[in-house]
């Protein structure tokens, strides 16, 4: 029998921000037990560090602007395969929970808020799955509105949107005969970071410890530290949510945890996301579905989702991501909204490096991340590195 899948997918959770890449401040109780069962991938990348890129990437497996999304507020094209077409026609039951941000929204409408929480998603704007029930977008962290397959009109339940979504799922699937596939999406721990998290007390924010590459001493580090506990208090209700639901299904499910990307919270100075680097692009990625646990450094990337997915669906153990010497990572288009990147830019990620270059094809930055982490040092101009730049630049596309 094939195993049933379930995908998690949160946003602006980025990689740095778990107990068990190192982080003690992140309350990850569900995702460290996931991690000592699963394959971590610790060099996994979203492919456009901003939600509506990336999600189409990673249900399509083409990266934007190929699979029809180049601006913000572009929906995906219907007709566009997904993963659910292909596994409908492996025999699966396809599922999709929580927040979409794919179809067509109103760029008059304030972003957060009822006007887009409460956007209809016609069927035919739904990627192919067989069952849908969820919302456009809204970053209405509690008492979401959801309407599809059995809610033809948005009602508004009470709750926060992580448990609401996970109980409502978790009451889906639990009534489903095998083999399914079910997308749980969920925007915590995306902003506001000051709404309500559940019941959740936010750490003192003059206790946090601030990532090195943060300036300190200014508004930059007060900020930081003011939205970092609102972050870490969704995150840890988040985590509880979700292993609510891991844990009270088969077993032997499949289980895929990953973000769409993550957030600058002052690092360089910056905050949000859109930026190519490492606090913004790299993104937690564990995958559980047996092969034992271990850690992997594979440059993967999100759009790497749906022929990962596949072989798992044909009885392929977790880890079984054929090897890539590098990630493509990229912004097609400008954002136009605070703190984004202001720039288009285009770049890869390999094990050990990054190059990114701007619209025009020249370089911008150019980080050995394995001397340097934090990317405090930028060799882009360095003529000592002239000719790795030149190797790196031979595989953006």
């Amino acid at each position: 029998m094939p195993p049933n899948l379930l995908w998690i997918v949160t946003t602006q959770w980025r990689a740095q921000a778990c107990g068990y890449a190192g982080d003690s401040q992140a309350r990850t109780p569900f995702m460290d037990a996931l991690a000592a069962q699963s394959v971590s991938y610790t060099a996994a990348v979203t492919p456009h560090p901003f939600g509506p890129f990336a999600r189409a990437a990673m249900l399509t497996g083409v990266e934007s602007p190929q699979n029809g999304v180049r601006g913000y507020f572009d929906p995906l094209p219907p007709g566009s395969r997904t993963i659910a077409h292909d596994l409908a026609e492996q025999g699966y039951a396809t599922a999709f929970f929580g927040k979409w941000h794919l179809s067509v929204r109103d760029p008059g409408a304030r972003l957060t808020g009822e006007a887009h929480a409460r956007t209809l998603v016609p069927p035919e704007h739904r990627g192919g799955f067989s069952f849908w029930e969820g919302f456009e977008s809204g970053f209405l962290l509690n008492d979401p509105w959801l309407h599809g397959t059995r809610l033809p009109e948005p009602v508004r339940i009470p709750g926060y949107q992580s448990d609401v979504v996970c109980a409502r799922a978790l009451d889906y699937l639990r009534a489903q005969r095998a083999p399914w596939f079910a997308v749980v999406s969920l925007e915590a721990p995306h902003p506001p970071y000051a709404a309500p998290s559940s019941g959740t007390r936010p750490p003192d924010p003059a206790s946090l410890v601030l990532r090195p590459n943060v300036p300190l001493g200014g508004e930059v580090e007060a900020r930081a530290r003011r939205e970092l506990s609102g972050y870490y208090a969704h995150i840890e209700a988040t985590d509880r949510a979700l292993g609510r639901l891991v844990a009270s299904l088969p077993g032997d499910t499949g289980v895929v945890v990953a973000s769409v990307h993550g957030d600058m919270h002052g690092s360089h100075g910056l905050f949000r996301k859109g930026w190519p680097h490492e606090e913004s692009v790299r993104v937690p990625l564990l995958v559980r579905a047996g092969g034992g646990p271990r850690s992997d450094d594979v440059p993967i990337s999100l759009a790497d989702l749906p022929a990962l997915t596949l072989a798992l669906a044909s009885g392929g153990a977790a880890g079984g991501a054929p090897p890539a010497a590098f990630a493509r990572i990229s912004m097609p288009s400008v954002v136009q909204l605070p703190d984004q990147c202001d720039q288009v830019w285009s770049g890869v990620r390999t094990r050990t490096h990054k190059l990114v270059l701007r619209a025009d094809g020249s370089p911008w930055l150019l980080f050995d991340l394995q001397a340097d982490p934090m990317e405090a040092s930028n060799l882009a101009g360095d003529p000592a590195h002239a000719g790795l730049l030149r190797e790196l630049k031979a595989l953006v596309s």
